[in-house]
């Protein structure tokens, strides 16, 4: 039970901090707002207004008790309650006299004038209007072949220190709402000025010099994330190096390698030697690139169809067939983007004759579809590809003279621009790569 309704509201509460920071000062400060006009309406405005609503009615019973005693003149009588009672009295001859009227039951005014005069006068002998005139009370009493018209300045029945005290209690809780926005939002910055950046380091863009601010705590934050950016960046710096260093090291001997490779009178023994050193630079290769892909690098705005028509240009292959390409653009590093997109291009043409391309856009972002025709992927092997270094032994693998780097890579790049990746079988029973981005 107190799991379901934990549930239901944490549903119903704002996600977002800000929100939440202002919930927790605006609810109390209505409430005891709401808590104090109750008060007050309850303990003095309801209270006054019925000690004047009972004072008015008295004065309409003296006067219908006065008018009625013959030793009085009628006219006399009336002019004398009009001018020192302020009321505006009318006698007029019509027997048929309604009762009905639209009785508003949300109005305290209502409420008591009801009240009072179905005390003094029965439940069908008055009738009164409080929406007619803007300042004036339209009120009815029955009296013998006739009845009597009233009408009554409202200030005779409700009291004007209403207004000033909803105005005095509405005000400066608009006032305390307002500055304590300013408030939050200077709180709440810091905060999500981190999480931004945070975000830009895990999609591997530059970060210029990050200042953390705000409270302590959120500073304290800041310099942690700051000091394990720097770790990183350092490890990652250290790794390329490393890898450039030994790619060079051993080119220098390959080199020789192939010069003396090309002084061997036996061609055949030759050739085979010069095939296994074309596959160490390869391999060589994929080491580079593989430490390339955590390389800082700009972002832009990157048009993906002119993106994928520049990468079959450079292939030269009729078989890449660019089906549907929409006119979108995200956010993104081009040459990290294009290293992605051409390394499952090449694989497909690789093991399949022909290569599609769907670029889609979608409610969250552009779905990307990448389709070929060749023998596909067993099933409980998609997760495996996508380490480092694994090679599929049986209908494919992601480069023959490879060592098992390409779709790592291709899936480096992809969540480092907060995307994924899914393989699955095609229509066309090869593999169909499908690849979603943010915008």
């Amino acid at each position: 039970m107190f799991y379901g309704l934990s549930k239901f509201f944490k549903n119903i509460l704002p996600k977002r901090l800000f929100y939440r920071a202002l919930l927790i000062v605006a609810v109390p400060v209505i409430v005891l707002q709401l808590i104090i006009t109750i008060v007050f309406f309850d303990s003095l405005w309801i209270k006054t207004n019925k000690g004047m609503t009972k004072a008015l009615v008295n004065e309409i019973n003296t006067f219908i008790e006065v008018y009625d005693d013959q030793i009085y003149k009628k006219d006399e009588i009336t002019n004398l309650f009009s001018l020192y009672q302020d009321l505006n009295i009318e006698f007029i001859d019509d027997n048929s006299f309604i009762y009905n009227y639209e009785e508003r039951w949300f109005s305290p005014i209502d409420r008591t004038l009801r009240r009072e005069l179905k005390s003094k006068f029965g439940s069908k002998n008055y009738w009164f209007n409080t929406t007619s005139y803007t300042e004036l009370i339209d009120l009815r009493i029955k009296y013998q072949s006739g009845y009597f018209k009233f009408l009554v300045p409202k200030d005779r029945v409700t009291s004007s220190s209403a207004r000033i005290f909803a105005l005095w209690i509405t005000v400066p809780a608009i006032i305390m709402i307002f500055i304590s926005l300013i408030f939050l939002k200077n709180q709440t910055r810091p905060i999500t000025n981190l999480a931004r950046v945070a975000e830009k380091f895990g999609k591997g863009e530059e970060i210029e010099e990050f200042k953390p601010s705000g409270a302590a705590e959120i500073r304290q934050a800041g310099y942690e994330f700051d000091k394990m950016r720097k770790r990183i960046i350092r490890h990652l710096n250290q790794r390329s190096e490393m890898l450039s260093g030994i790619s060079h090291d051993l080119r220098t001997p390959l080199t020789r390698l192939k010069l003396q490779l090309a002084m061997i009178e036996q061609k055949s023994i030759s050739e085979k030697m010069s095939k296994d050193i074309d596959e160490m630079e390869n391999m060589l290769n994929d080491y580079l690139q593989f430490a390339k892909t955590q390389a800082q690098e700009s972002s832009s705005q990157v048009n993906l169809p002119n993106l994928f028509n520049e990468i079959k240009k450079d292939l030269k292959n009729e078989s890449l067939n660019l089906l549907n390409l929409e006119n979108v653009s995200l956010n993104g590093r081009a040459s990290a983007l294009k290293r992605c997109f051409s390394n499952i291009i090449q694989n497909g043409l690789l093991y399949g004759k022909n290569v599609y391309v769907i670029v889609q856009k979608g409610s969250n972002g552009i779905v990307i579809h990448i389709e070929d025709d060749g023998p596909g992927i067993p099933e409980d092997h998609y997760r495996n590809v996508f380490k480092p270094f694994v090679r599929l032994d049986k209908s494919r693998n992601l480069n023959k003279s490879g060592v098992g780097l390409g779709l790592a890579i291709v899936e480096d790049i992809v969540n480092s621009h907060g995307g994924n990746i899914q393989l699955s079988k095609g229509s066309l029973n090869g593999l169909q790569v499908k690849i979603s981005l943010p915008f």
